[in-house]
């Protein structure tokens, strides 16, 4: 993190924000400054340069074109990939952890390239689509509360050697490939299916991405009492009997 504070990046809100995704960056830059950090957040179209200089990007989901062209020139642009190989921390919901893969099929039903950041490769699942809430236990490594959600997405994604399951399911579907993953990461690169906004839903990731930013490992107590509410309306209304 710069001397000037923490720099939040959300990146291509007018192709990749369609399930409200966008609360995550306002999650994010919310507990940052309860923290009392001096948040410079960056919106960026797609029609404008990725600056390199983030220390927190945040991708949202997309439709189909939208996630084709956010993918083109994301690829086109290379400031994310950049940022990247410089250290910076990067979390993408549903069609950005997609796009953040080697590869998915766009909505031509053609493999598109993807940006090579987690070791993923993702297709188009043949059954039913993957559609409601999610309770999956977080990697232990990472030491998070449950995770809850909201997935709605035609994908499979397959992981990689080199990438991590970022939970595994109780409830839901996850990556759609039936082995109860969801989700993947690297060391600072993250990717869900969560909708919800996951943020909202899980603080405790915001405040991750936060710490994995400051090189710190705990922060500063804040008033959960909103948050731990709606968790657990969330986990309850997913847990009780149908």
């Amino acid at each position: 993190m710069s001397n000037n504070g923490l720099r939040l990046v959300w990146v291509y809100p007018d192709l990749l924000s369609t399930y409200g995704d966008q609360g995550n960056a306002l999650v994010v830059e919310r507990r940052a400054r309860q923290r009392g950090l001096d948040v410079q957040r960056v919106d960026v179209r797609s029609d404008q340069p990725v600056p390199t200089s983030g220390d927190i990007y945040l991708i949202g989901g997309g439709e189909d074109r939208p996630q084709r062209l956010a993918a083109e020139r994301l690829r086109r642009d290379g400031g994310l990939s950049r940022a990247a190989s410089n250290g910076a921390i990067i979390f993408s919901v549903c069609a950005g952890y997609q796009i953040l893969g080697h590869e998915f099929i766009n909505d031509l039903g053609e493999r598109e390239q993807g940006l090579g950041l987690l070791d993923v490769v993702s297709t188009r699942g043949e059954g039913a689509r993957c559609v409601g809430d999610v309770l999956a236990d977080i990697d232990p490594h990472l030491g998070l509360e449950p995770l809850t959600g909201f997935e709605n997405h035609q994908g499979v994604t397959h992981l990689g050697p080199t990438a991590r399951p970022f939970a595994r399911v109780r409830l839901g579907r996850g990556n759609g490939t039936g082995d109860g993953t969801e989700g993947a990461y690297n060391d600072t690169v993250f990717g869900t299916y969560m909708h919800g906004p996951v943020m909202a839903r899980n603080p405790q990731i915001a405040d991750h991405l936060l710490k994995l930013a400051l090189d710190v490992n705990a922060l500063p107590p804040t008033d959960d009492r909103w948050y731990e509410a709606l968790r657990a309306e969330r986990i309850a209304s997913a847990t009780q009997p149908a």
